[in-house]
């Protein structure tokens, strides 16, 4: 399989100018023989939309994201943008299309709301993580950013089947807290999810620069990368500037490594279903 991991900036607000940028870059993959296309976070939007006067949410079906969609041909899309979602709720949604028919929606699960993050003032959490048929009809699943930092939410779709696990982000540098690099993180996390639950790992974060609702600046390093079922890195993008980063993955390495070592066979659901059951039942959830 041929991943294109595309590495743009993001105009805040200005949809028009997104969708086109993400039109030409599907255009410059598929010329290449790419079976997905994977952007970033919140790529048709930007990420600080709490400063902005107009709202910039979609639906699902929008001639704009079917546009970008059909400009793949028979490749998938995993396009970020900001969901007008059923009912009264609004989601930050990541959306998989093939041929420019809609397959899967993975709203955002877990919403930062601290610092220069505002995720939770403006977007619903998503009610469901659920793998889908991706590219080949290899099952493959969505964490959308902060939902990476849940390491439970890699072992659900790993069980659910995903034997790729997609992670687009809007990460910024930052200089909080103490001992915290995003980039050292973001590794750690991508890689050992990989080795952990023998999977392929596509990490695609943006780069360029964003003013937030409450005046800070946000700075989006890149740095995308794939990662095998052995925990190593075997493509990566280069850091602070656009890129389109086309990695080939053998699909079999994923069935070979759990033949080797077969660490996600041994899930015991009953138990964890159990044990959740009794701790919300002592502690109740949030």
């Amino acid at each position: 399989m041929r991943i294109t991991l595309a590495q743009v900036d993001a105009a805040l607000g200005d949809l028009d100018a997104n969708v086109d940028r993400a039109e030409r870059a599907v255009a410059e993959a598929v010329a290449d023989g790419t079976d997905l296309v994977v952007f970033p976070e919140l790529h048709l939007t930007g990420y600080s939309i709490g400063g902005l006067p107009d709202d910039v949410s979609m639906k699902a079906d929008d001639p704009r994201l079917t546009r970008i969609a059909r400009r793949a041909g028979g490749a998938g899309v995993l396009a970020g943008f900001v969901e007008d979602g059923p009912g009264i709720h609004t989601y930050n949604t990541a959306g998989y299309f093939v041929a420019g028919g809609l397959v899967h929606l993975h709203r955002k699960l877990y919403l930062p709301t601290y610092k220069s993050f505002e995720e939770r003032k403006h977007f619903a959490p998503g009610p469901s993580l659920r793998a889908f048929p991706g590219a080949g009809g290899t099952r493959m699943a969505v964490l959308l950013c902060n939902d990476a930092w849940q390491p439970q939410l890699a072992f659900l779709a790993t069980q659910d089947g995903a034997r790729v696990l997609l992670v687009p982000a809007a990460s910024a540098q930052s200089h909080f807290p103490e001992h915290y690099d995003s980039r050292t993180y973001w590794r750690d996390i991508t890689r050992f999810y990989a080795r952990m639950f023998q999977l392929f790992v596509v990490f695609v974060n943006r780069v360029g620069a964003e003013t937030t609702n409450s005046g800070g600046d946000l700075r989006f390093w890149g740095g995308s990368h794939v990662v095998d079922p052995w925990g190593e890195i075997v493509a990566e993008a280069p850091e602070g500037e656009e890129h389109l980063l086309t990695a080939d993955i053998d699909l079999a390495d994923v069935r070979r490594r759990r033949h080797a070592i077969p660490l996600v066979k041994e899930a015991r659901l009953g138990l964890i279903s159990r044990e959740v059951a009794r701790l919300l039942d002592e502690w109740g959830d949030l």
